[in-house]
């Protein structure tokens, strides 16, 4: 075998590890983003949706006071925005129903609140209503209560779904890693075989040639370095053997 092909060879096997740990490489982390935009179109909007509706029940719950204390203008503008800002978190859950059951959320958090709103929508300021605590807790604010619960039911199944796919997407890291991590062990390795091979028909042989060279005296007509390999080092010692005979 050529010096040439054999040199050639162990630098193409080198480069074939790498571009093939590459490519494992790239098509996992490939994978993992497609896994991390599913996770945040899947789970993280549900989430920030059911943040929103609690948020905007607890304004809708400061209007109604308002109301309560006769501040008509006040907690009409609050919950009048505080409905929009809810309805608006309600459809973006509603159209990214992703996990298990989760329509079924979605209905109930639907069913509580038009309940809900069917207590405080009509006129309460001039009314039998107004400072009225009674009528809050006995009437209004167990509807509330279920809403917010109902919300917070949806965004705890967003949680633990979103937990449990962060734990698979770490796995996914981990298997996206370990090309990159085992191609340059496996080439650490290849290059100590690799040197030690350079080392030993190669570097050698050239060493063995010069020192026969040294240690020849006129009156030898042979000239053996001890050349095993069939290759341009054996034909080298052989020229050298032909030329010693010319001469």
């Amino acid at each position: 075998m050529k010096i040439k092909f054999k040199i050639l060879s162990g630098f193409i096997l080198i480069i074939m590890m790498l571009v093939i740990a590459g490519l494992v490489s790239i098509y996992e982390f490939s994978r993992l983003s497609k896994s991390v935009s599913t996770l945040i179109d899947d789970n993280y909007k549900t989430i920030e949706a059911s943040k929103t509706m609690i948020e905007a029940l607890e304004s809708e719950d400061s209007g109604i006071l308002l109301l309560l204390s006769g501040h008509w203008k006040e907690g009409r503008e609050i919950l009048y925005s505080a409905d929009s800002l809810f309805m608006t978190a309600f459809h973006i859950a509603k159209n990214n129903i992703t996990e298990t059951n989760e329509a079924k959320y979605i209905k109930q958090i639907d069913q509580s609140y038009l309940k809900f709103k069917e207590r405080w929508e009509p006129p309460i300021v001039g009314t039998t209503k107004e400072n009225s605590i009674d009528w809050y807790f006995t009437d209004l604010h167990d509807f509330f209560l279920a809403t917010k619960n109902n919300v917070r039911a949806l965004m705890i199944l967003n949680q633990d779904s979103m937990y449990q796919e962060s734990t698979k997407l770490k796995e996914k890291a981990h298997r996206a890693i370990m090309p990159g991590i085992i191609a340059i062990i496996a080439s650490l390795v290849f290059m100590i075989m690799f040197n030690f091979l350079i080392s030993r028909y190669y570097v050698k042989p050239i060493v063995d040639i010069i020192r026969t060279l040294k240690t020849h005296t006129s009156q030898s007509q042979s000239f053996d370095a001890g050349i095993v390999t069939n290759d341009e080092f054996k034909e080298l010692e052989k020229e050298i053997q032909n030329l010693i005979y010319r001469i």
